[in-house]
């Protein structure tokens, strides 16, 4: 049989411990579909004596993990360090810079960095794979980059982070609040200890960034990404949502508008009870891509994870020892596209709006005339029980307008003296 590829892994955590796992319990069948035995040769973790739970005499130890891309003896370096910058981007540049090819679960250096990284590959010749860097175990980026290379790619949204969507998930079916149940999810090992990456939609808009440089073809373009996270989420919002047919999700959205712009976003949205994506709960992802001649694709899994990352990572190393490999961005760079990114100003689309008022005469005819004055129109209007002189909610549900418009309209009405704390906007999106 062939000479077995040879690959050094840095970073020895929970998934690069499931990359070690999986290519020892399935052996044989990784050699059958990859035509030649994948074998780790070296490593490379800070701490050398930390009990892993997995067999790693034999194997060559790097305290330094840029080290590894300078062994003459590894064919592929595979990069499970994380973060943007440090050891993991320069392990990269290392490797790419001497010739060889690199997988990596990075999305957040892909996001930041992925323009240079991927021009630098191009210029070397070299493969740069990262199918799990987006969603976990599922395939997203093979189906966006070769599964789906015949089609215009109209609009991508996604359940991108598994932590958010367990949160939204267990405060829908249980009833509770934001902070009760991120503690459990902390506890439970959902959430981190410290969430802000996941909670404030961060993790979701590196993945929605490398998203969209590939079904768009252009580029990465982080810094153009809108992100909102989901802190601002109340059970009373949960709860008004499931009375008017939605649930709340924190998509990730990519589209291309008629100017021929791409907009990326990432916030809460409602979503139709009725749509796929909207039935997608607890840690799992999905993506939803649109293509001219496919139609609609829907894609579903475990977005995290010691099996499923060690899935995509082992499924690009097959990839490499076939000698098959695309264009980081599913193009070479002088067929990119140069489109524009569009602001969040220019969005348009229907809103759910939550007011906590005063309850006195008047206050809904003045929260009406500002949206009136801003060219905003209602579809519905939502008050339950009275409480004169008391808060009570009020939801409104607009029809399409311009973000520019409601942002406005909203400065306004939390201006207003009955508006007793800052409005909730949620955007409502067919999902």
């Amino acid at each position: 049989m062939t000479r077995p590829l040879s690959v050094a892994v840095a970073g020895l955590g929970t998934v690069g411990t499931g990359v070690l796992t999986l290519l020892r319990d399935n052996a044989s069948i990784v050699a059958a579909r990859a035509g030649r035995p994948i074998a780790v040769t070296a490593v490379s973790a800070r701490d050398r004596s930390k009990n892993r739970g997995i067999p790693l005499a034999g194997l060559r130890w790097y305290e330094d993990p840029v080290a590894l891309a300078a062994d003459p003896e590894v064919d592929v370096v595979v990069e499970l360090i994380g973060g943007s910058d440090g050891p993991a981007r320069a392990l990269v540049e290392a490797a790419i810079a001497a010739g060889k090819p690199v997988v990596t679960a990075n999305k957040a250096m892909l996001a930041v960095h992925g323009a240079a990284l991927a021009a630098a590959a191009e210029t070397r010749n070299v493969p740069l794979a990262f199918e799990a860097a987006v969603a976990g175990g599922i395939p997203v980026i093979k189906a966006l980059r070769e599964g789906l290379a015949g089609n215009r790619i109209a609009r991508i949204a996604g359940i991108l982070n598994g932590t958010c969507n367990y949160i939204l998930t267990q405060m829908r079916e249980r009833g509770r609040e934001f902070a009760e149940v991120l503690a459990d999810a902390q506890k439970l090992g959902y959430a981190e200890a410290d969430p802000s990456f996941d909670i404030d939609g961060v993790d979701a808009a590196h993945k929605l960034a490398i998203l969209a440089a590939l079904a768009f073809g252009r580029p990465v373009a982080f810094d153009a990404v809108h992100v909102e996270g989901i802190r601002r989420i109340s059970a009373l919002d949960i709860a008004f949502a499931t009375e008017l047919g939605y649930r709340i999700k924190l998509l990730g959205l990519a589209q291309q508008v008629e100017s021929g712009g791409i907009a990326a976003r990432v916030h809460p949205c409602m979503v139709p009870q009725a749509a796929p994506i909207a039935r997608v709960d607890g840690v799992f992802n999905a993506v939803v891509a649109e293509g001219d001649f496919v139609g609609r694709v829907m894609l579903e899994g475990r977005g995290a994870g010691a099996g499923p990352t060690a899935s995509a990572v082992v499924a690009d190393l097959v990839d490499l020892a076939r000698n098959r490999f695309t264009p980081v961005w599913g193009a070479a760079a002088e067929s990119l596209s140069g489109a524009p990114s569009v602001p969040m100003s220019a969005h348009v689309g229907a809103y759910y709006l939550r007011l906590m008022v005063v309850d006195r005469p008047g206050v809904i005819a003045d929260v009406t005339a500002v949206l009136r004055d801003h060219g905003i129109s209602l579809e519905s209007m939502l008050q339950r029980g009275r409480s004169p002189g008391e808060a009570v909610p009020v939801v409104l549900v607009t029809h399409e307008t311009e973000e520019r418009r409601m942002g406005a309209a909203l400065e306004r009405i939390g201006g207003l003296d009955a508006v007793l704390e800052a409005p909730t906007l949620i955007r409502i999106e067919a999902g």
